[in-house]
């Protein structure tokens, strides 16, 4: 596997950022680790979101992802979006439209990523898990798959009600203003894409029984499950870290559709 730090400038956020990527290598004399290439001239990707309090760095220093990657012949890209959770901010930039538009175009155009549906996926952490879902469940023509881990999937409780660490990000990425029913309202996008007649993303959705954002996930879990789309869920021992994350990152590699 090849990683890379890439620095560029995003027209979008108006300010230079950057993405950390992992691309897969065909090795031969490697020890401790079998390395497959890419079989497919534009490679499958993986959109891997950080969480509240980390960067792009973060999956490759708190987990063994790269490893984990090396027989799937899969490109990863992680992208830099600060404490925004993934929205065009109320206060600040916008991550969004960044997330969204922005660097799927600039990731293709600096690496062999294909652009199809079918081999575009997300995946994420807490902020991050709820960023792939809301990315997958607002643009399911663009993804095919997304997978939460300890996701904060209730965001319009979140707001409603929230931790007093939690009040300051909340207030600069959404405002003030009620979120149930919007575009940032989960629950309500898993509805619309179950009554379209669109594509449907597949989901995966996992959360430790420890943690404080399980109940939020059992209640996205029961909404999915009242759904026609195809959910995966799992729950066990473990609480919102990265012992957990780096165990659940695995799952989420056997489970994507790779084609």
């Amino acid at each position: 596997m090849a990683i890379l730090r890439c620095n560029f400038f995003s027209d979008a956020l108006q300010l230079s950022t950057s993405m950390t990527v992992i691309l897969p290598q065909k090795t031969y004399t490697q020890i401790g680790m079998a390395g497959a290439g890419g079989s497919r001239e534009k490679l499958p990707t993986l959109y891997l979101l950080h969480g509240l309090s980390d960067d792009d760095t973060i999956w490759t220093r708190r987990t063994s992802v790269e490893r984990y990657a090396a027989s799937y012949g899969l490109a990863i890209v992680m992208p830099n979006v600060h404490r925004s959770f993934y929205v065009d901010m109320a206060y600040g930039g916008r991550y969004w439209t960044f997330l969204s538009e922005e660097l799927p175009a600039l990731a293709r155009s600096f690496f062999p990523l294909s652009a199809e549906r079918e081999d575009n996926f997300a995946a994420g952490l807490s902020m991050g898990g709820y960023g792939a879902m809301k990315w997958a469940l607002s643009r399911p023509d663009a993804l095919a798959a997304a997978a939460s881990l300890s996701g904060a999937v209730d965001i319009a409780a979140k707001r409603r009600d929230p931790e007093p660490w939690l009040k300051p990000a909340l207030d600069l990425a959404f405002g003030e203003r009620e979120l149930t029913g919007t575009e940032h309202d989960l629950f309500a996008l898993l509805d619309a894409v179950d009554r379209s007649a669109g594509p449907k993303p597949k989901l995966y959705q996992a959360c430790g029984t420890e943690d404080f954002l399980y109940p939020d996930n059992v209640a996205f879990r029961d909404a999915c499950r009242r759904t026609s789309l195809d959910t995966s869920y799992e729950e066990g021992p473990g609480g919102h870290d990265w012992a957990y994350w780096d165990a659940k990152i695995q799952d989420v590699l056997r489970w994507l559709p790779i084609r």
